[in-house]
């Protein structure tokens, strides 16, 4: 019997997760047919680092114009989407675990926010700099579109899951997964792992490296006084 009620549960917790996620995708498609008509400005302001795009074949453009349409719909989205993983997610916790849920979706769309604004405004720019640089006189640029988008599009969605991680560690310890002493005894290999992703996620120079390393090492020491806090607080419970 218990058997059986696991595999109910199971199936159960299946059924939620595909219909959260229609959910989502229902959300992203109508939040990208709204954003449609504001692509000409949006492409008009990304290529200002650049000056003229090219397109190289006859389905480019279009394709960029959705690549912009679909990411502009995926943020609009965005709060939908982080409540969705976070109701989804509270499932499995007590119901005295269940009450920062709106707090953790408002900070997950900040910190997404946050981190998208860095790699435009800060990493873009240095990234362009370097990758133009490259070039000589005999070998000049003609950028395409399309792959511009993606590069843009790849860079803001990395900072922006990426600035994640003090939500993820709170969440983490206040569910008694990590503990603040966990976070300080393994400080070593996380940075080792942070300048790992960051040489992953940044051009292949060690100016963007560190310059991605530097915000990644300051939100894990953030991080750690989240734990802190949030494992005092939930000790206070327990207590109280």
């Amino acid at each position: 019997m218990a058997k059986k009620d696991k595999s109910v549960s199971f199936f159960s917790h299946l059924e939620e997760l595909r219909k959260r996620l229609i959910f989502c995708v229902i959300t992203i498609i109508i939040t990208s047919v709204v954003s449609y008509n504001q692509t000409t400005n949006i492409l008009k302001h990304l290529s200002q680092p650049l000056g003229n795009l090219y397109f190289l074949s006859p389905v480019e453009a279009f394709i960029a114009r959705m690549k912009i349409t679909l990411f502009c719909g995926l943020y609009i989205a965005l709060p939908v989407m982080f409540y969705q993983i976070w109701r989804f997610v509270e499932t499995g916790l007590h119901n005295n675990e269940r009450r920062n849920i709106f707090s953790l979706v408002v900070f997950s769309f900040l910190l997404f926010t946050l981190g998208g604004v860095f790699a435009y405004f800060v990493m873009l720019p240095i990234g362009l700099k370097f990758l133009l640089s490259c070039g000589t006189t005999t070998l000049q640029p003609i950028i395409s579109v399309e792959k511009y988008i993606t590069f843009v599009v790849s860079l803001v969605l990395s900072f922006g899951l990426v600035f994640q991680l003090p939500i993820v560690i709170f969440f983490l310890t206040q569910i008694g997964i990590v503990s603040p002493k966990v976070l300080f005894k393994q400080q070593k290999y996380a940075i080792l792992i942070i300048f790992i992703v960051a040489a992953i996620l940044t051009p292949p120079d060690v100016f963007s490296q560190c310059l991605m390393a530097i915000p990644l090492l300051i939100l894990y020491e953030i991080s750690i006084l989240i734990s802190v806090f949030a494992g005092k607080k939930e000790n206070r419970r327990k207590n109280g």
